[in-house]
């Protein structure tokens, strides 16, 4: 069998994803991680200063210092077009803990017509993030 040969046997095993992480081109890798920790993200040290990843119940944010284009930033904003989103279990208690560390809501907490609860932020490099999950039941 050649290199370039895969056993059979490799295609037995049903493939899975084990992460997928957005990467966040930033202004200021400092600003912007000192921002996510606000939302609960954890970081290691920056790999030389312009790369930094974070970490919240075992999903990844990747954060890159490097140019952007503003423009597009922008007309993402304009029209609501979002950069990323997240599953929330405990949406009321996620929304007050970012709201009580400063984070910049954009849009509070608010019941959607398919039953659940979002709320979205806006980082300092302008992306926005929608955070969702069922309400408590009371």
């Amino acid at each position: 069998m050649d290199s370039t040969t895969v056993p059979s046997s490799s295609f037995n095993a049903r493939p899975r994803v084990t992460s997928f992480a957005p990467q966040f081109l930033v202004d200021d890798l400092a600003r912007s991680i000192a921002y996510y920790e606000k939302l609960g993200f954890t970081f290691g040290a920056p790999w030389d200063g312009f790369y930094a990843i974070g970490r919240l119940d075992g999903l990844e944010l990747h954060l890159k210092e490097a140019p952007k284009n503003d423009a597009e930033r922008r007309h993402r904003r304009e029209h609501e077009h979002l950069d990323a989103a997240a599953g929330v279990d405990g949406i009321e208690a996620f929304y007050a803990q970012c709201t009580a560390n400063g984070a910049r809501i954009v849009k509070p907490l608010t019941a959607t017509s398919w039953s659940t609860m979002d709320f979205y932020v806006e980082d300092p490099d302008g992306y926005i993030i929608s955070f969702g999950g069922r309400p408590a039941t009371g």
